[in-house]
């Protein structure tokens, strides 16, 4: 199959309840870091082609470009900022009870934008999580961000916040997940869905090492591709997002990119392709700590 085979997104993507909240969320979102670095016309039209086919979650951090992707952004959704479910993310050394208050109207200023619709502490860093919980739920209170969550928590430290005041009000973990790295599988994917968080996999074709059709693994996404009429990356999204929590935020850098990715949430693998795909990707034993980039 050429590589640019595949379905090309005709329907608007599935949308589910993003953990506990009631608004409808693209299961395919889209992803942004390093999306500055390139052809901005270009990234703008992707997005904007995204939301068009259902792709509302929209996720992006301060760090990206030291807010240069929330500024790509913000005109990427200029005129239909009630299309989109809108994520940013705070860093580990602002969030203390005053600096995340700040980063976040810094982020609004550069999404041009009043609100949120969930703001993530991007890592474990050194302020308390009581103080950055604070602040989100006084930014919550003012309307600035409608629901809070977290980015890269293994268990301990999802146990932790969850008994954290104001910790058991967060409705997600975004976190690295792909086929060659399934370390969530074991304990973060399965305490996720036990308090009803949803499950973001950022990342989601890894980072510049997609697995190539000539590989033996790439072999068996060619053939469940070429089964579905569908892309190996297509199959790639749809048996990540295969649980009802997970959704994912593959970055597309161009309108052709945005449509395939859009395309994989109407793809339904059958539990003999499940299994060739976990047979070809195996989760590996349990890391001592959980991978992130």
């Amino acid at each position: 199959m050429p590589p640019d085979a595949g379905r090309t997104a005709r329907t608007g993507v599935e949308q589910r309840r993003f953990g506990p909240l009631q608004c409808e969320v693209g299961v395919i979102g889209q992803g942004t870091w390093r999306i500055d670095e390139g052809d901005r016309a270009r990234a703008i039209a992707a997005l904007r082609r995204g939301l068009d086919l259902g792709m509302n979650h929209i996720d992006t951090a301060e760090m990206y470009g030291a807010g240069a992707s929330e500024e790509l952004v913000g005109q990427a959704i200029a005129g239909r900022r009630d299309q989109v479910f809108l994520l940013s993310k705070v860093l580990p050394q602002n969030a203390s009870l005053r600096g995340t208050k700040v980063a976040c109207e810094r982020s609004l200023t550069h999404l041009k934008t009043d609100r949120l619709d969930c703001y993530l502490l991007h890592w474990r860093g050194p302020h308390p999580l009581e103080e950055t919980f604070a602040a989100f739920q006084a930014l919550r209170e003012e309307g600035k961000i409608l629901s809070y969550g977290v980015s890269n928590f293994d268990t301990p430290d999802l146990e932790e916040a969850w008994s954290t005041a104001g910790g058991s009000d967060i409705v997600c973990n975004q976190v690295l997940y792909h086929l060659q790295e399934r370390a969530i599988e074991h304990a973060v994917l399965p305490w996720c869905e036990q308090h009803g968080l949803a499950v973001t996999a950022y990342s989601p074709f890894g980072h510049g090492d997609f697995p190539a059709t000539n590989t033996p693994a790439g072999r068996v996404l060619a053939g469940i591709a070429q089964a579905h009429q569908a892309t190996n990356r297509q199959i790639a999204l749809a048996f990540l997002t295969r649980q009802s929590s997970v959704f994912a935020i593959p970055k597309a850098s161009s309108v052709e990119h945005a449509e395939e990715n859009a395309a994989a949430s109407g793809i339904r693998l059958s539990q003999a392709e499940v299994a060739q795909i976990d047979a070809a990707f195996p989760r590996g034993p349990r890391p001592r700590e959980l991978p992130m980039i």
